[in-house]
């Protein structure tokens, strides 16, 4: 029954793609409104058929349904009913079936929310090209990636269950659907940026129309990258969070043009500048989707995020080619209309920062984007294998992120046009001298390292200057009778709490990786050892044996208090066993633990001992960057109205555009 749902269901997605793309071509060569409203309707067929496939899915998983070979390779009667449910997205066929329902999700709020201007040419246009990615996606699970494949030959009773490493902690739940909802996300203003150039309305305009889901897109991958660095930390057992993994960076390239866009774009809706600067971002932060995708799902890296080799990779390489081929063709074939109608009047302005900024970002970009591809480029060329490493990328982004964090402190104080030396001096002495005072207390405290002493520096340079705007801004709710509260929302103060985010994160990250300490010491029961202040004393080792797994636990007390228990796992259908770490987190240090051997005939163990200072404001950073973002969606107190672009020849004049926030 899942098997004829599902590919029933699959039929049914991939159909409504094509009819819809198909209904709206038809309707904007004949400039039919009817046939424009018709196509949009089409969107609830997609999303029909993403969550009966989906349901037909976890219907197989739940019941252990065997007969599917997706059910027979990762499916397994002793698995809990968490991981269970979560296996639909931990192998390569339900991954892309996670993608294609968050996608007809992110399609049924985008026709429900331009439900009044379905026959405008720029949503029809977004919606033909959103159905254009639907259909792809659709198209890969009706063919080479079928989740709904039936078993050729005997039915397995069982099956060996999912990745050890994807069954031994709850994050596996919320990493990846997190990541996803920002991946996926993204496809949206792309389609925007795409209509935009076909209808030739170059303006403003369509920025309204993405700035919040933009906004929401970077919000959900920021979370659901820090999510996955907290779970390689919970899980993996190495005692660190980012290891600049292939797999890793494929995530954080497109964080770094979206942060570049959100940025850029503001400086087009105030000056009308950097068109072509914003079009490219989107287009390149979409396209990074797309080839990160293909980076994890083609057999092509050699990582533990990765999947195995299959047969979608051609085909994955062949729609980012498209995509970029298309873009750059369109965005050549409008290069008139891009000239932006303004310019930067001094380059110490907050256009010319922003300017700055984009550079950095582009740069860093690169940067990453260079360390991950460049060995599969030399592989496919020469067939060597080369590896790039962890000191290659902290050696070169290193300088960009110092840059980054003071135009962070910066942009925000600086006006727009130009900025006097008075305006300077007032809006950045006391950040600056926070700073500096920042880098005495701490140079007087002990702590030396050029790198961490300037990040730290830095940080509250930019911490300052992003607590100085949010106390004037409340000082002026206050004034105006507003509730504080209020004064938080909308994009400036929103962005500023963002800021603040960042800044806990890159404290975090500057203390973990520069001051930390690790050691591993063979104990038996009774015996304690000490590592930067603290003790631990290994008491006893205990084995419980479980459906899923074998676990030998080990108990160790930390400075005299609570007993923390790392831990070696057996999985019936894993080669080697799987750590799991015990971490006592606090807020200025962890003591990481792990189980390196288990007692031998005499009892004697191998304790892992990593202690790290601050990284808990790894995981508080990432939140309060969420919490900022919702702010900056959340609509401010001011408010303006998008000047209507004009008519396209032959039309009526298109709907003006909604409000947006101008603070």
């Amino acid at each position: 029954m899942s098997a004829v749902l599902g590919t029933a269901a699959v039929a049914l997605g991939l159909a409504a793609a094509v009819l819809g793309m198909a209904t709206l071509a038809l309707g904007l060569r004949r400039d039919n409104p009817d046939m424009l409203r018709a196509g949009q309707r089409y969107v609830w067929l997609v999303l029909a058929g993403a969550v009966l496939a989906t349901f037909a899915m976890q219907y197989a998983l739940l019941s252990h349904d065997f007969s599917l070979t997706y059910v027979a390779d990762n499916g397994s009667r002793s698995t809990p009913i968490l991981y269970t449910v979560t296996t639909m997205w931990s192998a390569l066929e339900g991954s892309i079936l996670l993608w294609a329902l968050v996608l007809a999700g992110y399609l049924a709020v985008m026709a429900r929310h331009f439900r009044n201007r379905a026959s405008d040419p720029i949503v029809a246009w977004a919606t033909l090209v959103a159905f254009g990615v639907a259909a792809f996606f659709f198209a890969l699970m009706a063919g080479p990636a079928n989740p709904f494949r039936v078993v050729a030959g005997a039915i397995p009773l069982d099956g060996p269950g999912p990745n050890p490493l994807l069954q031994n902690h709850p994050l596996v739940a919320f990493h990846p659907p997190m990541l996803y909802l920002g991946y996926v996300g993204f496809t949206i203003p792309f389609a925007f940026a795409l209509a935009a150039l076909i209808t030739g309305r170059l303006g403003e305009g369509w920025l309204v129309e993405t700035r919040r889901w933009t906004l929401f897109a970077w919000g959900f991958l920021t979370v659901g990258i820090v999510l996955g660095a907290w779970w390689s930390y919970e899980v993996l057992g190495w005692g660190g969070y980012w290891a600049w993994d292939p797999v890793e960076n494929a995530s954080f390239l497109p964080w770094l043009t979206a942060t570049a866009y959100v940025h850029s774009v503001m400086v087009q809706e105030r000056r009308a500048m950097l068109r072509v600067w914003n079009l490219s971002l989107l287009v390149a932060t979409f396209s990074l989707t797309i080839l990160g995708t293909f980076l994890t799902r083609s057999g092509v890296l050699d990582s533990v995020h990765a999947f195995t080799e299959s047969p979608i990779g051609p085909a994955i390489l062949g729609f980012f080619a498209v995509v970029v081929a298309v873009s750059i063709a369109l965005i050549g074939w409008r290069g008139d209309k891009l000239r932006s109608p303004g310019s930067i009047d001094a380059p110490v302005s907050r256009e010319g920062a922003f300017l700055a900024n984009n550079v950095a970002f582009a740069a860093f970009a690169f940067v990453v984007l260079l360390g991950t591809v460049f060995p599969l480029i030399v592989e496919a060329v020469n067939g060597d294998q080369l590896s790039v490493g962890a000191p290659y990328f902290n050696r070169m982004t290193a300088p960009i992120g110092f840059t980054l964090l003071f135009l962070m402190a910066v942009a925000p104080a600086l006006p727009w046009r130009k900025a006097s030396a008075e305006t300077l001096h007032h809006r950045l002495l006391w950040p600056a001298w926070a700073g500096v005072l920042t880098v005495v207390v701490c140079v007087a405290s002990g702590l030396r390292g050029l790198g961490p002493l300037l990040a730290f520096g830095l940080a509250a340079f930019a911490a300052a200057a992003a607590l100085r705007q949010l106390a004037l801004s409340v000082r002026a709710a206050r004034r105006g009778g507003s509730p504080v509260w209020r004064a938080l929302m909308g994009r400036s103060n929103g962005g500023m709490v963002v800021h603040l985010g960042v800044v806990i994160l890159a404290v975090g990250f500057a203390a973990s990786s520069s001051y930390g300490h690790r050691a591993q010491f063979r104990l038996a029961p009774g015996e304690s050892a000490g590592l930067a202040g603290h003790t631990v004393t290994y008491l006893d080792t205990a084995t419980v044996e479980k459906s899923n797994k074998k676990t030998t636990s080990a108990r160790v007390r930390v400075d005299g208090g609570k007993v923390y228990a790392p831990a070696l796992h057996q999985f019936p259908f894993g080669s080697q066993a799987i750590g799991s770490p015990s971490v006592r987190t606090g807020p200025f240090s962890d003591v990481y633990l792990t189980l390196i051997v288990p007692p031998d005939a005499g009892g004697v163990a191998v304790i892992g001992v990593n202690v790290q200072p601050l990284v808990a404001w790894l995981w508080t950073g990432g939140a309060v960057m969420g919490f900022g973002t919702f702010l900056a969606a959340w609509p401010g107190r001011r408010r303006r109205r998008a000047a209507p672009e004009p008519a396209a020849p032959g039309r009526p004049a298109p709907v003006p555009e909604p409000a947006t926030v101008a603070s």
